[in-house]
């Protein structure tokens, strides 16, 4: 993440903790399994999303590109909420505790260049983003942190492309591969989401397709029996 200036607003950080579902919350506290930690950074990312009106599956896209991970039993490529990058190496840790004491190993070390959570929030660029790494590993604190800058930089630059470019480098020769990245996952982020909004659609349709049939059924019975030869 490029470094840049930003406050996470407490206000909606405390919105979008609390929008998220029970399960959800729990994997947000650092606790659960590995089914649930890897739905919790697009829940999260999604809500922030839409609470910061950027456009729709932008930072999914972004997560992905910066601590996706693919599952082989479910081919599935998810967001992970426990990774850190550091050195060159990134490593995809099974729980915030396990996340947190490797970043303080690191830290004990001399390291600073330290990427962490959902969206790899920089820790030497941005160290007064969070309060501690409690906050720094919280999924909703981390996607927040990161769509203020994206909103940022895509109010200076003007564009997504550009934006997209910044929040990784301002260095030509590393952000244009990244950029690429970004935009080809965008692309299969929006017809996922779009998909999946048109079958919630027809699902609702059926849904009141048969809730009419039914209450058409239930007149027809209720004329029947209020009819003279039903006596």
């Amino acid at each position: 993440m490029h470094p840049t200036g930003f406050i996470i607003a407490a206000g909606l950080l405390t919105t979008l903790t609390f929008g998220l579902t029970t399960p959800a919350r729990s994997m947000s506290a650092g606790s659960g399994n590995h089914k649930a930690n890897s739905t919790v950074c697009r829940q999260i990312v999604s809500q922030t999303e839409q609470a910061l009106k950027l456009p729709i599956g932008i930072m999914q896209a972004i997560s992905l590109a910066e601590s996706g991970r693919w599952d082989k039993s479910s081919r599935s490529h998810f967001a992970w909420p426990w990774t850190v990058m550091a050195q060159g190496k990134g490593r995809f840790f099974p729980s915030k505790a396990a996340a947190i004491t490797a970043v303080r190993k690191l830290q004990a070390d001399g390291v600073r260049n330290i990427d962490v959570g959902c969206m790899q929030v920089n820790l030497k660029y941005h160290p007064k983003a969070f309060e501690n790494l409690e906050e720094a590993f919280d999924p909703a604190a981390n996607a927040l942190c990161a769509a203020q800058l994206f909103a940022k930089l895509r109010r200076t630059t003007k564009s997504i492309n550009r934006a997209v470019a910044h929040y990784h480098s301002t260095t030509r020769d590393r952000n244009r591969p990244y950029t690429k990245k970004v935009m080809r996952i965008w692309n299969q982020e929006r017809r996922r989401i779009f998909a999946e909004q048109r079958e919630r659609k027809l699902a609702a349709w059926r849904a009141k397709r048969e809730q009419r049939k039914a209450a058409k059924l239930a007149l027809r019975k209720q004329a029947t029996l209020a009819s003279p030869g039903s006596r």
